[in-house]
C-alpha cells in the first residue's frame, strides 16, 4: 500500500506509525476495550441495530462504504458506516477516521461513538445520527422544497459554522482533505456537523506540506494539488471556497449538463465575478435583487469565495481569516468603515465591494 510517511512532533501519534506497527499495535489498543477511547462494538450488535443492514435504512453510499441508520441497545440512534471489502485502502480509512475523531471534540464536528474490532469480519464505524441530511441535499438535492427555500441567513450561519470547524481542525494540525457539501451534515436546527475524516491527515507545524497521491472530489480539489500533489491547509480553503459558491448560487460543484465553460462551478464563479456578472451566478430567490442588506452580504461572501479560489495557495486566506470575514459580513453586512481600502463599483445596479488588497491577477 503506497502511504506517504511524514514527520510529526513526538507528542502526537502518526497514522503512518500505526500502519508500520501493524496488527500487533492495534491489538494492544483493543485489550482496553477501546480504540483511542472510543467504544468497540461487535459486528453482531451493529448488524442487529441496523436490521441486518436493511436497504430501507441506508442513508448514503460513498467511495469507501455505505451508511445505515441504526438503534443501539441503549436507545441511541446512530449512523453505521460499513466499509467496502474490495477497497484496498479501507484499513487506512478506518484507522484514520478513528484516530482523528477520537482526539477532536468540537460542536460542529460529527461525534464518533465507536467502531468494530480490527479483527472483525467487517470494518464498521458508528457515529451520532444527524437527521436532516447534507448541505448538498438542501441546496440542490432531494430536500429542496422550492428555489431559495434555505434562507440566506441560514446559509450564512452554515458557512460560519463550517468555517469554524475547519479552523479548529487546522489549529489541531489536521487537514480534512475532502471538504464538500455532501460531507457537511445538517441537524433539525440547521446546525452543522462536518463529517468524513477518512482522507484527513495529521499536519504537524514543522512541515510545509504533505506529499500524497491524488485524492479528493472533482470540483473541490485545489488546482495546485493536481500539479504537485502537495497538500496544505490552503487546500481545504480552496474546497471551502467552492462550498461558499454553492451557498450563494444553489448550484452543484460539477454539472455536466451546464455549458462546457461552466461545468466546474469554481471556474464559473471566477469568470462571473471577474466580468461583473454576479447576478448571473447568485440564486436570485435569496433576495439578491430585492433586499439591499442581503445583496451586500452575498456580495461580501462572493468576494471572500473569490479569494479562497485563487490558484496560488499563498493568495488564499487562512481558515481563521475566513471565519473572521464571515462573522464581519454577518454582523454588519459588509465592512464599509475603511472606505479608503475599498473600491465601490456599480454595474447594472449591483454594488460590488472589492478589496484593494486583492492581487493584480484576481482584481476586478
Amino acid at each position: 500500500m503506497g502511504i506517504a510517511i511524514f514527520y510529526i512532533r513526538r507528542k502526537k501519534r502518526c497514522f503512518s506509525q500505526i500502519i508500520t506497527c501493524g496488527p500487533s499495535f492495534i491489538e494492544g489498543i483493543e485489550k482496553t476495550g477501546t480504540y483511542y477511547g472510543v467504544q468497540i462494538f461487535s459486528y453482531s450488535e451493529l448488524e442487529k441495530a441496523t436490521g441486518h443492514f436493511d436497504s430501507n435504512k441506508q442513508l448514503g453510499d460513498g467511495g469507501y462504504g455505505s451508511v445505515y441508520k441504526g438503534k443501539l441497545r441503549d436507545g441511541r440512534v446512530v449512523a453505521v458506516k460499513i466499509l467496502y471489502e474490495n477497497n484496498y485502502k479501507r484499513l487506512e480509512y478506518f484507522i484514520n477516521e478513528v484516530e482523528i475523531l477520537a482526539r477532536l471534540h468540537h460542536q460542529n464536528l460529527v461525534t464518533l461513538y465507536g467502531c468494530t474490532s480490527f479483527k472483525s469480519r467487517e470494518l464498521l464505524l458508528v457515529y451520532e445520527y444527524i437527521p436532516n441530511g447534507t448541505l448538498a441535499d438542501h441546496l440542490h438535492g432531494e430536500r429542496v422544497i422550492k428555489p431559495g427555500s434555505l434562507s440566506w441567513n441560514t446559509r450564512l450561519n452554515i458557512a460560519i459554522e463550517t468555517a469554524n470547524a475547519l479552523a479548529y481542525l487546522h489549529a489541531s494540525d489536521v487537514i480534512h482533505r475532502d471538504v464538500k457539501t455532501t460531507n457537511i451534515l445538517i441537524d433539525n436546527n440547521f446546525q452543522v456537523k462536518v463529517a468524513d475524516f477518512g482522507l484527513s491527515r495529521l499536519f504537524p507545524l514543522d512541515v510545509t506540506h504533505v506529499s500524497t497521491a491524488p485524492q479528493g472530489t472533482p470540483g473541490y480539489v485545489d488546482p495546485e494539488y493536481h500539479e504537485c500533489y502537495h497538500l496544505t491547509d490552503k487546500s481545504d480553503v480552496y474546497s471551502f471556497g467552492v462550498v461558499l459558491v454553492e451557498l450563494i448560487s444553489s448550484k452543484s460543484a460539477v454539472d455536466i449538463t451546464r455549458n462546457r465553460q461552466e461545468i466546474n462551478l469554481s471556474m464559473m464563479a471566477i469568470n462571473k465575478i471577474q466580468n461583473h456578472l454576479l447576478h448571473e451566478l447568485v440564486d436570485l430567490d435569496l433576495g439578491f435583487e430585492s433586499d439591499f442588506e442581503v445583496r451586500k452580504m452575498i456580495t461580501g461572501v462572493a468576494e471572500l469565495a473569490f479569494r479562497c479560489l485563487q490558484s496560488g495557495r499563498d493568495m488564499r486566506p487562512t481558515m481563521k481569516e475566513v471565519v473572521e470575514a464571515l462573522k464581519g459580513i454577518q454582523s454588519d453586512g459588509y465592512n464599509l468603515k475603511k472606505a479608503d481600502e475599498l473600491d465601490i463599483l456599480v454595474d447594472n445596479n449591483v454594488h460590488w465591494l472589492i478589496s484593494k488588497s486583492t492581487t493584480p491577477n484576481s482584481s476586478l
